[in-house]
């Protein structure tokens, strides 16, 4: 069974959290997917490990990392793929993979015209 993680930075924000978890509620409306969950990288809870380890409690055999992150950086580029491979080593029987920054997406040129006509 797939699993999503909806990974981000974290913030000192109870607004930003509530932003994440609304998002959360609408990927799992539109999609077919059981298991989708949010963690952080710092500041708020749960952890990127504590994502994933409860994604593979409930059930998961394969872990997206869904990275809700605009651009390239440390954060993308050095931090996170150091938890991303220590999870593939703590859970070798689970397929972990991970995804670009949202702003590497080729649909994002299009949600920022779309942003500016509205």
């Amino acid at each position: 069974m797939k699993a999503v993680l909806l990974v981000s930075h974290g913030s000192r924000s109870a607004k930003a959290k509530e932003e994440i978890e609304a998002l959360i509620r609408k990927i799992k409306a539109r999609s077919k997917l059981r298991v989708v969950r949010y963690a952080f990288l710092e500041i708020e809870k749960p952890s990127i490990p504590e994502g994933i380890k409860q994604c593979i409690d409930d059930g998961a055999t394969k872990v997206h990392l869904l990275m809700n992150f605009l651009n390239a950086g440390r954060h993308t580029d050095i931090d996170i793929p150091l938890i991303f491979k220590e999870a593939k080593r703590k859970y070798p029987n689970v397929s972990i993979s991970m995804s670009k920054p949202v702003g590497q997406h080729e649909g994002i040129v299009e949600l920022f015209l779309d942003m500016i006509e509205a």
